[in-house]
């Protein structure tokens, strides 16, 4: 491995790598990379996982032959044996998710769950409370609430006839998440103030989180998230948007 690189006119030592890691705010990723890869120390892959591992990594970085192969390890100054670790280090983590955690899933979705069901919508935003309860009653006696939106609301949902497409209830805001918990599809609720608005809203859809494949897969990377930035913060690090690279 060489101690020091050579990038244009300059020379970087490594005793240079951590000052130029604080100056560049890298060293928290560091910190973390570091962190990962002592928790994942102990995961073992079996010969077959290696080499499909392995594989996936030539295609991705496009080493399609023995030649370019070893001509990229040259380049970074590393072993094939370091190269199968760099190879193996995702399905590593994935291990050690399901090691970790996979067991509490069912009680972290059951705690979860209400946050990942997602909700249609459609809504009415004016500026007064009378022109929203004109706009609720002609509603109720059969106006289309799609004609009236693109009429009067003062919001982007007016493009769409009102509709705002699946949301997760995790991302409203709480009190108006529980509108859509205590009602059902099909209600039309009388006008509300929010914001600098008064809205007329109506339920068009509630689906419902399951535990799935995707669900499952979600839930075991927010645990590993939450782990590894209470991991990080005990460093005196705050990260707010991680990377596993």
């Amino acid at each position: 491995m060489n101690l020091a690189i050579k990038i244009s006119e300059q020379t970087i030592t490594a005793w240079d790598i951590i000052p130029r890691l604080q100056r560049y705010q890298m060293l928290p990723q560091l910190i973390q990379e570091s962190i990962i890869d002592e928790a994942i120390a102990s995961i073992e892959c079996t010969p077959e996982e290696t080499a499909l591992a392995c594989q996936q990594f030539y295609q991705q970085h496009q080493l399609t032959t023995e030649a370019i192969r070893q001509a990229w390890i040259e380049r970074h100054g590393m072993e094939q044996e370091e190269l199968q670790e760099i190879a193996t280090r995702r399905l590593k983590i994935e291990k050690f998710k399901r090691q970790q955690w996979e067991h509490t899933l069912n009680a972290y979705f059951r705690q979860r769950k209400t946050q990942l069901d997602k909700v249609i919508f459609s809504i009415i935003r004016v500026p007064e409370m009378g022109l929203a309860q004109e706009i609720y009653f002609r509603i109720q006696e059969g106006q289309s609430f799609a004609e009236l939106a693109k009429e009067f609301s003062q919001g982007q949902e007016a493009e769409t006839g009102g509709i705002v497409s699946p949301i997760e209830l995790g991302n409203l805001p709480p009190a108006f998440a529980k509108l859509f918990i205590s009602h059902h599809p099909g209600e039309l609720l009388p006008p509300f103030p929010m914001g600098d608005s008064v809205v007329v809203m109506r339920i068009e859809n509630l689906s419902y989180a399951k535990l799935d494949a995707p669900t499952r897969q979600r839930l075991l990377d927010e645990l590993f998230q939450n782990w590894l930035r209470s991991q990080l913060q005990q460093q005196g690090y705050q990260i707010n948007n991680l990377s596993i690279s």
